[in-house]
């Protein structure tokens, strides 16, 4: 008896267990779509929005001068700046400047003592008065001892008084080269500018010791005009000799911006570049040279130098929030026809400028693209045009087309 029940059981599990599963397949069967009900409820889908219309802005592509500066970061330098090294000693006497003066070359600027190297000048010609004297009186007596009858004298007086008249110049000429020393001493006891620029502070005061061993007195930096450098990599230094190889290089213009980010209103002009590129950055220093009588560039600051054309040249551009990317890495635009329907375009662009992005090819100007509305847009799909909202930041250049 236990056996035939247990026969029993598991005839009924079977049964229930192939009616679930019977059951399972016709719930299945009813919920997996068919392949042929996709495609086309994927085609009612894309007819419907063709039919319906979406509201879109659009602008017109306009001809828009490119002209995206090239940015670098700069240094401005002083084309000449010297240390003003008193050439003798003594205690300054005068300071003729104020220290942060702009100086002119040849300017007085300091006055040591000169007591005593006037005093050597005066010795010195003294001493030149003295050996002069010596040998006018050497050469009259080698005359008479030319003109006396040698038989009264020998060879060799006449022969030391010969020499004795060679010496006594000689000793006028070392007389003269002592005078001409003491005479550059005391010149040196005046400091001038040696050339024009603004002088920076004074290491030395009325009364302070000064000599060559005891460093500067003060810097004069040229200020005006100024050297502007700043590196350019290996590639770009081929490609702008190259320009000035055939005389093109003119048509760039380079202009800073200062460090609070104004416009420094003076172009500069190429001033030389170094002879060797650097090693560890592969660049070579260009250097330009900007007028400066303002002052506003200071040496050893750090500015922007901005390099474009003079003559910049022209392209059909479009707003960049109307460009999208397409697969492949390209980008394209929507536009609108006259049907008030849309094509998607594939352009080739160049880096964005103020907003907008210049086409080199696959649009013309005029054509309307759509700036917003884009992700809800399809080939075909009829559009509504509406007025461009604030955010689309285009209103000035919109045009209303023409409805079908």
């Amino acid at each position: 008896m236990a056996g035939a029940a247990k026969a029993v059981g598991a005839a009924v599990a079977q049964l229930v267990l192939a009616a679930v599963c019977v059951a399972g397949g016709w719930i299945a069967k009813d919920m997996w779509p068919k392949s042929d009900d996709a495609a086309e409820k994927a085609k009612a889908k894309a007819a419907a929005m063709a039919a319906m219309r979406q509201t879109v802005a659009v602008t017109n592509a306009e001809t828009r001068v490119y002209n995206l500066p090239e940015s670098f970061i700069a240094h401005a330098e002083a084309v000449q700046e010297v240390d003003l090294l008193p050439q003798v000693d003594g205690y300054v006497k005068e300071i003729k400047f104020k220290e942060g003066d702009v100086v002119k070359e040849g300017q007085l600027l300091y006055v040591i003592d000169d007591e005593r190297y006037l005093a050597v000048v005066n010795q010195r010609k003294a001493d030149l008065e003295a050996a002069e004297a010596e040998a006018r009186r050497a050469e009259r007596y080698f005359d008479r001892m030319q003109k006396a009858d040698e038989r009264g004298i020998t060879q060799l007086e006449r022969d030391n008084a010969e020499a004795a008249a060679e010496k006594a110049k000689a000793s006028v000429l070392q007389a003269k080269a002592n005078l001409v020393v003491a005479e550059y001493d005391l010149k040196k006891t005046t400091v001038v500018a040696p050339i024009s620029g603004q002088i920076g502070k004074s290491a030395a005061h009325l009364g302070d010791y000064v000599a060559p061993s005891k460093g500067a007195l003060a810097k004069i930096v040229q200020i005006d005009p100024i050297r502007v450098s700043f590196p350019l990599t290996d590639r770009a230094y081929i490609a702008w000799r190259q320009a000035q190889l055939k005389g093109t290089d003119h048509a760039f213009r380079m202009r800073l911006l200062l460090p609070d980010g104004s416009e420094y209103d003076r172009e500069g002009e190429w001033d030389f570049d170094d002879n060797q590129m650097s090693r560890e950055t592969a660049s070579i220093m260009m250097r330009l040279k900007f007028p400066n009588a303002e002052r506003l560039l200071i040496p050893n600051s750090y500015v922007t130098l901005l390099a474009d054309y003079k003559e910049p040249p022209s392209y059909p551009s479009v707003p960049q929030q109307s460009l999208f990317d397409l697969p492949g890495g390209n980008q394209g635009v929507w536009v609108l026809k006259d049907d008030m329907t849309v094509e998607q375009r594939p352009v080739e662009t160049k880096e964005a400028f103020n907003g907008w992005s210049p086409v080199v090819k696959g649009i013309e100007a005029g054509e309307r693209v759509v700036i917003s509305g884009v992700a809800k847009l399809g080939p075909g799909v009829k559009v509504e045009v509406v007025q461009p909202t604030s955010n689309d930041d285009i209103n000035a250049n919109y045009v209303s087309p023409i409805a079908d």
